[in-house]
């Protein structure tokens, strides 16, 4: 008689846990364990952080090392230096043109991508929100034309820039980025134009504003992401191209960043590895700031373009 209320006990026991409203947090907290955490989460960025971040580590040594330590890996431990020197960011500052080459770069770079950004925006808006007869196919063109490689296109856009005598200087660049740069914003736009509420321009149309005033005081203000991201794509393109800057610039005095430190630095088959890190790396910064402040908008604005 004495086994009937335990079982009862275990009975009720067991009908309690399988139950629906049953509270399971206990029983399952061994998933949020500090082991299973550092094996699923941690480890795995851990491993993802170092390898991003690698070569900017190295970028950075180079740039610090004496010169008898970059190729030395014997005597001197590759991974790290104990008489770091700014030697090499002092030539490359007061002893050759590169903040010239910064501004020429950063010149380049800002009016190619506001004139791809002004394109693309118009384009983009005529295809989504002009209704016409092969507007879908207009926009699949466009996205093919960002996919033609580079390393085609420059022959002949060599040609008319000599023919217009825009060799070497940087309205070559500018006017022959807005190439590459306008197909893939103006197919971003789209994406992000489709996800903004059309009623918003009928009730502006039934006000009696033009098409110009919609886009203005109404499209452009709700798709800042869309127009930060864009932006952020056309500039790292143009600041880190070497196809066009190589072949449209000549003189140092004109070259871009990434042009001019390969050049500038390398004689024949030596080459001056402290100075070239430290030019990648100085080069590198505006980039590293612009993508700290506006990565949500870039994340965001992708996403917004893809789903559509």
């Amino acid at each position: 008689m004495t086994d009937l209320p335990t079982r009862s006990i275990d009975l009720k026991a067991v009908l309690t846990a399988s139950s629906p409203t049953a509270d399971h947090s206990e029983g399952m907290s061994y998933l949020q364990s500090v082991p299973r955490r550092i094996v699923t989460l941690y480890l795995p960025l851990t491993i993802i952080v170092v390898i991003l971040l690698f070569p900017f580590y190295w970028m950075a040594l180079t740039s610090v090392k004496p010169d008898e330590q970059l190729l030395d890996m014997e005597t001197y431990s590759p991974f790290w230096t104990w008489s770091p020197t700014f030697k090499h960011f002092h030539k490359l500052l007061f002893e050759s043109y590169y903040p010239h080459w910064l501004w020429n770069t950063m010149y380049v770079a800002v009016c190619a991508t506001v004139l791809s950004i002004i394109a693309s925006v118009l384009a983009a808006y005529a295809i989504v929100r002009l209704r016409y007869k092969g507007a879908n196919l207009v926009g699949g063109l466009i996205f093919l034309a960002y996919l033609v490689p580079p390393s085609i296109l420059f022959i002949p856009l060599a040609t008319v820039v000599f023919q217009y005598g825009l060799f070497d200087s940087p309205m070559a660049l500018i006017l022959t980025y807005p190439t590459i740069l306008i197909p893939f914003s103006t197919w971003l736009l789209m994406g992000y134009f489709k996800t903004i509420p059309f009623e918003l321009e009928e009730c502006a149309l039934i006000d009696g504003a033009s098409r110009w005033q919609i886009l203005i005081k109404i499209v452009l203000p709700l798709a800042i992401p869309g127009l930060i991201s864009a932006f952020i794509f056309c500039f790292t393109l143009c600041w880190n191209e070497f196809i066009y800057a190589l072949t449209f610039l000549q003189s140092t005095s004109n070259k871009t960043v990434p042009v001019a430190i390969v050049n500038e630095f390398v004689d024949g088959d030596i080459y001056r590895w402290g100075s070239l890190m430290a030019g990648a790396l100085a080069g590198s910064l505006p980039l590293v700031i612009l993508y700290a402040f506006f990565v949500e908008h870039y994340v965001s604005a992708m996403t917004g373009a893809v789903k559509e």
